[in-house]
């Protein structure tokens, strides 16, 4: 309801207004034929239709629906039709204060109607969506002189300079040319503000309001046509079209409320200068040789000019803007497609880069061969002294392949510690010599410390007709780990075969996911005895797969398998569990006779595992296993660097809990280790126990070990024993404890109470 009556008020302003006009028509028409009595009665119409403007004006300004920038607007407006209106008052006050009604223009209401056109432009420069850039402002004052110029031109040319009886006895050619001028600066204006967009304001409203400030224009200029009718004036028509105008935009403007801003136009080529010379032209034509035509033409030419080298200048820097954004936009790009297709710490490709190269080869059917370089035993250098020496040495490396590839060859980083190299038409002789020289580049020293090296394994494949990028990959990484199990540091090439083993790995890796679900994994148990006698001094805990199509599977082959998959770490906490559950059952069944030790091999992914140390608790707490008989065995490559492997082994011992150091002597052993990992005792591994008796270096090696055992009172247990000898002769060292097939081989836990325990304690 209440927008309803706002409506019909909105309805009932643009009726009045346009009243008003008819009224303001009507009196100068019939004015024309009658000399009337009341002069003044003519001058309500002006004054009542610039009053209802600013009332529009000022009406609009105050609505809520509004943003702040389209209220302000409104208000400058409302400012300026209350200028308009003391304008209007002052002219009548012109025309009628005299002894005489005349169509004088005087000082005060030049400066009346001057102040609202410059309100008017202030408003329009003021609006938000204006850009006050200086070549914005050069431009609109250029464009402002040309208008002013051609329309003082027009306008004393077919409106003032032939009417001397008005001219005389009004004494308004001046104020009058100023105010068309200075008028159609103002259209101007809106017409430039209208286009180019303002916000949220209404650009409908805009368009009215250019159009009715140009009426008003066109009519005041025909102020010099009343020359013999002073009591008339063009004011009665001017400024009712004018204040139609703003009264007609104001209610479109209300009407609109709060509209979203119209993306702001891209800057349209102004037409004025050219508009304005041609019409000039014309001029000059048809006024034949008038001086005041003839110089007007003049300075706007140079104006035009002005304003042409301007532009000139203004297109220049734009161009040469618009080339160095260009420069700038390509150096971007370069750096982005670097960045897209290189390693940002090594620097040479990475995946993407070597993608592409691939795919392109693979694309043209070219001849081409793609090794892949892991290096050996990164991991331990990561671990030891930290990620900051591993890319280190990670960029060493990177600089050797460079170096030794040369331009043969595409080298990039997979990630991590894996690099790839593409060899395009290098036949297979080239492709060994190139990575000849990359093994050779990679064993010198990379100077980063004591232990540091940079070898690598490196599995080579050529590309076949059909292949992928992925086929490549997955056969080079195959031959990468050929050479890796043979030692490492060394080429292997690719073939059948070793793609037929690398599925059946692939399978047997998929089997082993379900393995511990579907039952498939059992304990044995291998004796260790004390020497000579050969009394049992415990077991180790070994773990057997049994699988449903190939039977039992070699723990050498599927632990490598868990371990690559994480599988180990479920595997292992089953075997503790399991292993501790039986360890209990002895205990409660066999009291003192069951086997004093349970050794139980753990990996390095379940040390490094949070928590491993509760998980132990929890078991011994479930199973109510004795923590005296549990030794859990490590090997010396989980403890050999600091880290959550070596803290959990610390920590299990402050809770009581024994622990082995398996295997000594297969990996990098040094004596030292034992003065840094705190153990309880050592496993010897057999390939020492086999030299004791083989050869005098190995008696040597076997007898110091023990004595070095023994003076931190560690136990020392002699693995791998399968001879009378080799026990006689540990024996004879100083060794007590040993395991072997000599003893006994790996049994179920039936076989061993047959074997090794007593009858069950009653």
């Amino acid at each position: 309801m209440e927008q309803a009556r706002l409506g019909l008020r909105r309805n009932a302003l643009g009726a009045a207004g346009a009243l008003l006009v008819l009224a303001g028509v009507a009196w100068l028409l019939i004015g024309l034929g009658h000399e009337w009595s009341v002069p003044i009665l003519g001058w309500l119409p002006p004054v009542a239709s610039a009053a209802l403007a600013a009332y529009a004006s000022w009406k609009v300004s105050g609505s809520e629906t509004l943003d702040a920038g389209t209220r302000r607007f409104w208000r400058h407006l409302a400012l300026a039709a209350s200028f308009y209106v003391g304008g209007v008052v002052s002219n009548a006050f012109d025309a009628l204060g005299g002894p005489q009604p005349s169509q004088r223009i005087g000082l005060v209401t030049l400066s009346w109607y001057l102040a609202t056109m410059g309100m008017v432009i202030w408003a329009l420069l003021r609006l938000p969506s204006w850009q006050r850039t200086r070549g914005d402002w050069v431009r609109f004052l250029l464009d402002s002189c040309v208008v002013l110029v051609a329309g003082g031109a027009f306008v004393w040319q077919f409106s003032i300079r032939d009417h001397q009886e008005w001219i005389a006895e009004s004494r308004s050619a001046e104020p009058v040319l100023i105010m068309v001028s200075v008028g159609f600066v103002a259209v101007v204006t809106l017409v430039k503000v209208a286009f180019a967009g303002a916000g949220r304001l209404d650009r409908r409203a805009l368009h009215v309001l250019s159009a009715g400030s140009a009426l008003s224009g066109v009519f005041g200029g025909l102020s010099p046509f009343l020359a013999g009718h002073p009591y008339l004036s063009s004011s009665f028509i001017a400024i009712p079209v004018g204040s139609l105008g703003l009264v007609l935009a104001a209610e479109i403007q209300a009407r609109s409320r709060a509209r979203a801003p119209r993306p702001r136009q891209a800057r349209r080529i102004s037409v004025v200068p050219y508009i304005a010379v041609a019409a000039m032209d014309a001029l000059l034509l048809s006024a034949g040789d008038s001086t005041g035509v003839r110089i007007s033409t003049a300075v706007l030419t140079v104006l035009v000019m002005l304003r042409q080298l301007y532009a000139l200048r203004e297109n220049r820097r734009l161009w040469t803007t618009v080339d160095t954004s260009l420069n700038r936009l390509r150096e971007t790009q370069d750096q982005l497609s670097y960045q897209a297709t290189h390693d940002p710490l090594t620097g040479v490709g990475n995946r993407a880069l070597f993608e592409e190269t691939v795919d392109v080869l693979l694309a043209t059917r070219a001849e081409f061969h793609v090794a892949l370089l892991d290096m050996d035993d990164f991991k331990s250098v990561n671990d030891r002294l930290g990620h900051t020496t591993g890319d280190a040495l990670l960029m060493v490396v990177s600089r050797r392949l460079r170096a030794a590839v040369g331009s043969e060859g595409v080298v990039a980083r997979l990630g991590g510690d894996e690099f790839t190299i593409v060899l395009r038409d290098v036949t297979d002789r080239g492709v060994d010599e190139i990575l000849d020289r990359v093994l050779t580049g990679l064993r010198e020293s990379p100077r980063l410390g004591a232990g540091v090296r940079s070898v690598a394994s490196i599995g080579v494949t050529t590309a076949r007709p059909g292949d992928e990028g992925s086929d490549l990959l997955r056969r080079a990484d195959v031959a990468m780990y050929e050479a890796k199990a043979r030692g490492g540091d060394r080429r292997h090439w690719f073939d059948a075969e070793m793609d037929e083993q690398a599925q059946r790995t692939a399978r047997l890796s998929t089997d082993l996911l379900g393995a511990l679900d579907r039952d498939e994994f059992f304990l044995l148990f291998q004796p260790i005895v004390e020497l000579p006698h050969g009394r049992a001094a415990g077991v180790e805990v070994l773990l057997r797969w049994r699988h449903p199509e190939h039977g039992l599977v070699s723990p050498d082959v599927f632990i490598p398998l868990a371990e690559r998959n994480a599988r180990i770490v479920e595997i292992g906490r089953w075997v503790l569990e399991s292993a501790c559950r039986q360890a209990a059952e002895w205990q409660r069944r066999f009291g003192a006779q069951a086997p004093a030790k349970i050794s139980i091999n753990v990996s390095a992914r379940q040390l490094a595992e949070p928590g491993f140390v509760a998980e132990v608790e929890d078991i011994l707490a479930r199973t109510g296993v004795d923590r005296a008989a549990l030794l859990l065995e490590v090997t010396e490559t989980a403890v050999l660097e600091a880290g959550a492997p070596l803290e959990a082994v610390r920590e299990l011992r402050e809770r009581g809990l024994r622990v082995a150091l398996d295997d000594f002597g297969t990996g990098q052993s040094s004596l030292s280790l034992l003065l840094t990992v705190p153990v309880d005792v050592l496993k010897v591994d057999k390939s020492f126990v086999s030299g004791a008796a083989a050869d005098h270096a190995g008696a040597v090696i076997v007898e110091h070990l023990i004595g070095f055992t023994n003076g931190l009172r560690i136990e020392a247990v002699a693995e791998g024993v399968e001879t009378e000898d080799q026990a006689n002769r540990l024996h004879a060292a100083g060794y007590s404890l040993a395991q072997g097939y000599l003893f006994g081989r790996p049994a179920t836990a039936t076989e061993i109470e047959s074997r090794m325990l007593p009858a069950p304690v009653a």
